[in-house]
């Protein structure tokens, strides 16, 4: 049986918990990765910050520290903490549980000597497409239940539905096609103009009847939109494909899932997290 030392990426990057979030923010844009662990002044994980953490967290709605530029928030503030963690000598599948079990995305991988590594759902591809090619089809593993958007939809109506329906990516679709995918990544790291809020915003005026009478209304709203910031070259495959295609294709374009189509239909969406439950 494979043991996590065998798959795990031995380059860990790291923040001192008493940093800002922009730091983070920074090294995940420099580096092109979706996470980094926080620890102490011993080298101890204490946390992780992933583009989760900085879309869920940093919305501009609740405490007022919310709405402070993001090189004025503390790690602390955002950071998920008692993080999951493995040892090098654990065999994959105790891996594949854990990011299953807790609903994440990477786990710190430690030693006695402290962080030795991490393992990704991305580094499961690769054992994926090296020992199960040809024993599933997409449509086996893919998910049919799709949570979907249109163009129009704003992002805060996509972060919610993120939130509510706890998933890492939103189909866009046009006429029942897919058009789009939105991600964690993509909101976290969206082009904006307001830099204590986050995103651009305007003001709307608004008439609402109220117990029979007109009453003059003022809501602040985004002005970005789910076409605005969506992936929109978007790679899609066929639930008759091998599902080791679907992980090549992951792993290439380094995207975390796939719209599955009948001709130009969406029928259903393959994730890592769809995959690597095939490995168990």
């Amino acid at each position: 049986m494979m043991e996590i030392r065998e798959v795990m990426n031995p380059e860990v990057f790291v923040v001192q918990e008493n940093e800002q979030v922009a730091h983070a923010r920074n090294l995940m844009l420099t580096h092109g990765i979706s996470r980094v662990v926080v620890v102490d002044g011993k080298g101890k994980p204490v946390g992780m910050v992933t583009e989760k953490d900085l879309t869920r967290k940093l919305k501009g709605t609740g405490p007022k520290w919310k709405s402070r530029p993001i090189d004025k928030i503390s790690i602390r503030r955002i950071m998920s903490t008692d993080p999951i963690t493995a040892a090098p000598g654990d065999e994959i599948h105790t891996a594949i549980e854990l990011l299953i079990k807790h609903n994440v995305g990477s786990i710190p991988i430690v030693d006695e000597d402290g962080i030795a590594g991490i393992i990704t759902k991305t580094d499961l591809m690769k054992v994926y497409t090296d020992r199960l090619k040809g024993k599933w089809k997409v449509s086996d593993l893919m998910t049919s239940d799709v949570i979907t958007v249109n163009e129009n939809h704003s992002i805060a109506h996509v972060i919610n539905l993120m939130e509510k329906d706890k998933v890492g990516k939103i189909v866009v679709i046009r006429d029942n096609e897919p058009v789009g995918m939105i991600t964690h990544e993509n909101i976290s790291f969206a082009q904006v103009e307001d830099s204590e809020t986050g995103v651009s915003v305007e003001k709307i005026y608004f008439i609402r009847n109220t117990e029979g009478k007109p009453k003059r209304n003022v809501r602040e709203i985004s002005m970005m939109t789910a076409g605005d910031i969506m992936r929109n070259h978007l790679i899609k495959i066929s639930g008759d494909e091998d599902a080791a295609i679907a992980a090549d294709k992951m792993v290439e374009n380094d995207i975390s899932g796939l719209p599955v189509v009948d001709g130009d239909a969406l029928v259903g969406v393959i994730t890592k997290t769809d995959l690597i439950k095939g490995i168990q």
